[in-house]
C-alpha cells in the first residue's frame, strides 16, 4: 500500500489529530505535502500580518503543535509522516513573524522557509531527531529562524539603503 493511501486509511480511524495535524487536509497532498502544508499556513498568517493577535495565534499553534504532531504521527505509525504539516504551519510563522504584509515580502519569506526546511543545515537535523512532537516541530522553527533572521536582515538594508 503506498503511504498516502495509508494516510487517508488512518484519516478515517483517527480523523480529528490526522486531519488537524495535515493542516486540515493540505498535507495529504501526494505532492510535496510540506510546501502544501506550508501554502496553507499562509491563509491564517498573512491576514494576521502587522497585528497584535500574531503572537498569541502563533503561540497556541507552537503550544498546541507539540501533542498534536506527536499524537499524529503515533496514528500513522511514523516517526515524522509527510501527512503531518502542522510543524510547517508553526515554522511559517516564525518566517513571516514582523515581516511586512506585501506580497513579495510574504513570498521571500516562504521561499526561504522552505530552502532551510528542506535543506536542514545544522543543527536542524539534529533537531528533527528529538522524540515525538518535539522533533517534528523543532526543525521546522529552526527552519523559520532561519527565515526569518535573513529575511530580518534584508529589511534592515532596505532600510539603511534608503536613508
Amino acid at each position: 500500500m503506498c503511504p498516502r493511501a495509508a494516510d487517508s486509511i488512518t484519516l478515517a480511524r483517527h480523523p480529528t489529530v490526522v486531519w488537524v495535524a495535515s493542516a486540515f487536509g493540505a498535507g495529504l497532498s501526494p505532492w510535496a505535502p510540506g510546501t502544501a502544508g506550508s501554502l496553507a499556513a499562509l491563509v491564517l498568517w498573512w491576514p494576521l500580518l502587522g497585528t497584535p493577535a500574531y503572537l498569541w495565534v502563533w503561540g497556541a499553534t507552537a503550544i498546541a503543535g507539540v501533542p498534536l504532531c506527536g499524537l499524529a504521527a503515533r496514528a500513522l505509525g511514523r516517526a515524522d509522516p509527510p501527512a503531518v504539516v502542522w510543524d510547517e504551519v508553526v515554522g511559517m510563522g516564525v518566517a513571516l513573524w514582523a515581516v511586512p504584509g506585501n506580497p513579495l515580502w510574504v513570498a521571500a519569506g516562504f521561499g526561504l522557509f522552505r530552502l532551510f526546511d528542506i535543506a536542514k543545515p545544522p543543527p536542524l537535523r539534529t533537531l528533527e531527531r528529538l522524540p515525538g512532537g518535539f522533533g517534528i516541530m523543532a526543525d521546522d522553527i529552526g527552519a523559520g529562524v532561519y527565515a526569518r533572521v535573513l529575511l530580518g536582515g534584508l529589511l534592515w538594508l532596505m532600510h539603511v539603503a534608503h536613508h
